[in-house]
């Protein structure tokens, strides 16, 4: 009778007549006080509805009328684990195995509270004993990988999990650890196939999702990678984790907007994640919210004060609106991070397009540069690409005749971007008979003429946005391009990672990043010998190519020659600026100026009363910030003078109005450099020792009239600014003399900067083919060794 009321029972519970059940048990220990499992199906009725306390005062009374009944003490184990008593589970389990020896489940849950307690020896060996009794035991095959792996045995977890898997062949557990596993050996492909055979399987699981994504990201597939973020976001809307990562998503591929909402909301569901905070201030700085930046920036770090990356974004985001409170220490403490981060192989928190504008010893700069190409190659080997044979060493000029020579450029800047207003000629320009060129366009058609223009003019130019690092890689050596040309550097939008999988057999940096690579897979960087000198050759790690002249090319001569139409179609009075007062310009971002270079200003200002310095808004928020400083340096309110930024040609044209251009010695202006000189606008300029700090001269000496432009010390720096704006006859004669020679100077003549390019690009195949390793070398306007007279 007893046990029909209890079985009874069962039955209810089975079709979740929970009341019902509960009535059955009771009435059976009513009958019978003393039976055991009446009490042990109670038990596990409150268990099952969440009662835990209630469960284990049944359980308990369930084994004290039957010592024996492993059932009970497994389950009465099972209540003190939920309830976070391990110890006391622990003695439950080991009871359950003294009346039971071979229960494998009571192994299994042992084995799992001392997993969770971090007694990995414990739990595999009682994972290994749940195994003896029941070799068919699923989970804790499972299990007993995980436990393996964490203690660095991953060949026996592996064969675990396929134990698992033989048993069980769509365990969406199994299959995800295993494709953990090959996420961190860089076995990609081998990993995506276990994820997505773990989400064919199941609906709930996030986390493979969250690792396709990464991949996906890897590889340049930010279509996918959002595609399974947003699963992750379905399966769990408040996943801060999952809204961070594609907020990061959508930032590295230009829509702000979009991650700036997730950043925000991740922050409205965990206000104490630090990474948040962080990543919404990167997000605020790309967007011009600089102010915001600084603001979001500094609560990351109230929340994590040891947290490198927000403590050197910080600085960065200080220093682009002029914010110099306690800059020394700041910059000490950013060297200090950066220099335990190299000697620990950590990726440095400073990008290299950060550190070419900051005060740190060159030597740093190539250091932080080469942790970054090192990482460019780990990205590489993600990929799992097979070495890729190159073209045949042929020289050009051979007893067939003459072979072209296939040169390649990739870029994310086609388009409106400096690097296409300058470059956007060259691309149509090479000599067809001696040069085929290759356009690999990493960003999407904007749809400006500065991208169709180039598009256009190219003798190829293939849009390889959608793909994949690795298909690039192929397709370029497929094209079998000789010489691969880097454009981006590193910067926004860049792709290394397709350079570390050297897909051509000579690889140069050019033009996008103003320093070295640090890249063992790029060999040679086109500079020139002002730009680079001999001298400074060990802060480099390519070899040095030095171009006649100025390395840095423009397009103004074809593009912008209406800028010479004597007849200036803008007034002073248009801006704001004071007809009678001599203009000292700037028009460089503000993160390029530091305190010492603007207290010079500041003295040139006050020694030159009759002076103004016209500065823009780039960004607005260092306006207030500037304006403060100079007021403090006894400056006078109207003499700094602030304007919005303008269209390309209007820049060009207004710079005329100024009299002379202030250039920054640690990062000098290099377009606006180009920019004012084509205006006929003389410059001031002090070259240090880095490549960033040095473009201006070379710009200068490249007009045949730059020696008076370019000063050796900042003493002498306020001198000479002085002494022009004192001496206006002098000054004029200056601009004169720039004026004139535009259309004649080597710095404006793109037609003659790209042959002596071509003749470099010769140079590099014939000591390839020569089979000598890169060197470096001069080029000379001598066609003798270039097939130019054929």
């Amino acid at each position: 009778m007893v046990d029909a009321h209890s079985n009874l029972g069962n039955l209810m519970k089975a079709q979740g007549r929970v009341q019902e059940a509960y009535n059955c048990y009771v009435e059976a220990l009513r009958i019978q006080p003393t039976f055991a499992i009446a009490w042990s199906n109670l038990a596990g009725l409150f268990m099952e509805t969440g009662d835990l306390h209630k469960a284990l005062l049944y359980y308990k009374e369930a084994v004290k009328y039957k010592p024996t009944f492993a059932d009970a003490y497994l389950n009465q184990g099972n209540v003190y684990k939920a309830l976070r008593m391990p110890q006391e589970a622990i003695m439950c389990y080991q009871r359950a195995l003294q009346s039971r020896p071979d229960y494998a489940m009571a192994y299994g849950n042992l084995a799992s509270t001392y997993y969770e307690q971090g007694q990995l020896d414990l739990a595999i060996l009682h994972y290994k004993q749940a195994l003896t009794c029941d070799p068919g035991f699923v989970e804790a095959y499972n299990n007993l990988g995980n436990a393996l792996k964490d203690t660095g045995k991953v060949d026996e977890a592996i064969t675990c999990y396929r134990s698992c898997l033989a048993l069980q062949h769509n365990h969406p557990q199994a299959l995800t650890n295993l494709g953990n596993i090959y996420m961190e050996w860089n076995m990609m492909s081998a990993a995506a196939r276990c994820y997505k055979a773990t989400l064919s399987v199941t609906t709930g699981m996030s986390a493979p999702f969250s690792n396709l994504a990464i991949i996906y990201k890897q590889q340049g597939n930010y279509a996918e990678a959002i595609a399974c973020y947003n699963e992750v976001l379905r399966i769990d809307p408040l996943a801060a984790d999952g809204l961070v990562n594609r907020g990061n998503t959508f930032k590295e591929i230009g829509r702000v907007s979009e991650a700036i909402q997730d950043y925000i909301r991740a922050v409205s569901i965990r206000p104490t994640m630090a990474e948040a905070h962080a990543n919404l201030a990167s997000a605020y700085k790309d967007s011009g919210h600089v102010d915001q930046a600084i603001l979001s920036y500094q609560q990351a770090l109230l929340l994590r004060p040891d947290f490198p990356e927000a403590t050197c974004n910080l600085l960065h985001a200080l220093q682009s609106v002029c914010d110099w409170e306690d800059r020394k220490n700041k910059f000490a403490e950013v060297e200090g991070i950066i220099r335990r981060q190299i000697k620990m192989s950590v990726l440095p928190s400073v990008q290299p397009f950060h550190a070419i504008a900051y005060p740190i010893d060159p030597i740093l700069a190539l250091e932080i540069s080469q942790k970054y190409a090192s990482h460019s190659s780990v990205i590489a080997s993600r990929f799992a690409l097979p070495a890729l044979a190159h073209p045949v060493p042929l020289p050009v000029k051979s007893e067939g005749g003459y072979r072209r020579l296939r040169v390649g450029y990739v870029s994310s800047d086609f388009g409106n971007h400096p690097l296409s207003h300058l470059m956007g000629s060259v691309f149509g320009m090479h000599n067809r008979e001696n040069v085929e060129v290759f356009c690999y366009a990493l960003s999407q058609n904007d749809g400006t003429e500065w991208r169709l223009r180039i598009q256009s003019e190219a003798e190829h130019f293939i849009d390889v946005s959608s793909m994949s690092s690795d298909v690039i890689a192929r397709m370029i050596n497929q094209d079998k391009i000789q010489i691969l040309v880097n454009l981006n550097g590193y910067t926004k939008g860049a792709r290394n990672e397709i350079f570390a999988m050297k897909p051509a057999p000579i690889q140069v940096s050019y033009m996008g990043f103003p320093g070295t690579t640090g890249a063992t897979y790029i060999d040679y960087l086109v500079t020139d010998e002002f730009v680079s000198p001999t001298r400074f050759s060990h802060i480099y790690s390519e070899k040095l190519v030095h171009l006649p002249h100025c390395y840095f090319v423009n397009d103004y001569k074809q593009r912008n020659r209406d800028v010479l139409d004597p007849v200036c179609r803008h007034k002073r009075s248009d801006y704001g600026l004071p007809e009678d007062k001599f203009i000292f310009a700037f028009f460089n971002q503000l993160y390029k100026m530091d305190p010492d270079i603007f207290n010079v200003w500041c003295n040139i200002l006050k020694r030159v009363p009759d002076s103004a310095l016209w500065l823009l808004r780039f960004p607005a928020a260092g306006e207030r910030r500037l304006r403060e400083y100079a007021k403090k340096q006894g400056v006078r309110e109207d003499q700094i003078i602030f304007t919005d930024v303008a269209m390309k040609n209007e820049h060009i044209r207004r710079g005329a109005l100024a009299d002379l251009f202030l250039d920054t010695p640690l990062c000098n202006a290099h377009t606006t450099g180009t920019d004012v000189l084509w205006a006929g606008l003389p410059m001031l300029t002090l070259p240090l020792e880095k490549m960033a700090t040095r473009v201006a001269g070379s710009l200068c000496l490249a007009t045949g009239v730059g020696e008076e432009m370019i000063v050796s010390s900042t003493k002498e720096y306020e001198e000479k600014a002085v002494a022009f704006a004192q001496n206006p006859l002098k000054l004029q004669a200056l601009r004169n003399k720039l004026k004139s020679v535009r259309l004649t100077c080597p710095l404006f003549d793109t037609t003659r900067w790209v042959r002596n390019l071509e003749r470099a690009y010769f140079k590099m195949w014939n000591l390839y083919c020569s089979g000598g390793h890169p060197q470096p070398f001069k080029v000379t306007e001598i066609d003798t060794e270039f097939p130019y007279n054929r």
